[in-house]
């Protein structure tokens, strides 16, 4: 008797392995930009200026705004001399390595993942 039920029971796992492998797993859902802005930048930034500074400038209205120029925020002195705009190439320059944009500038993080440089670029372009 002892047998057949531990034979029965083994019998039983390999279909339950079996119908496991056969069934795909849910793909998770990527983060969005508005959760991947909280986890990355809003540490330094705010996205409002009624919120006090942080380490960064608030990122109100960013896409095609002049680099360096945000009102009441002091900027180092490389980024102060910045003559540009940014737009979605320039930040995603500036996301990858924010020192190769401007050298010279105390923005020390650096993003490596396209999908979440893109993700969180579209989020503040949104929020223009």
């Amino acid at each position: 008797m002892r047998a057949i039920v531990l034979g029965l029971c083994t019998a039983m796992v390999l279909v339950v392995r079996v119908a496991e492998a056969q069934m795909p797993l849910p793909t998770a859902k990527p983060p969005d930009g508005a959760t991947l802005f909280k986890q990355h930048c809003a540490v330094c930034h705010t996205l409002s200026l009624s919120e006090p500074m942080r380490q960064g400038p608030s990122l109100v209205k960013i896409v095609g705004r002049p680099a360096g120029k945000a009102e009441g925020f002091k900027y180092s002195e490389a980024l102060s001399k910045a003559d540009f705009a940014w737009d979605e190439t320039r930040l995603d320059a500036w996301l990858t390595d924010p020192q190769a944009v401007v050298p010279g500038v105390t923005m020390v993080y650096r993003q490596a993942k396209p999908e979440t440089r893109a993700a969180v670029i579209a989020y503040l372009k949104e929020q223009n």
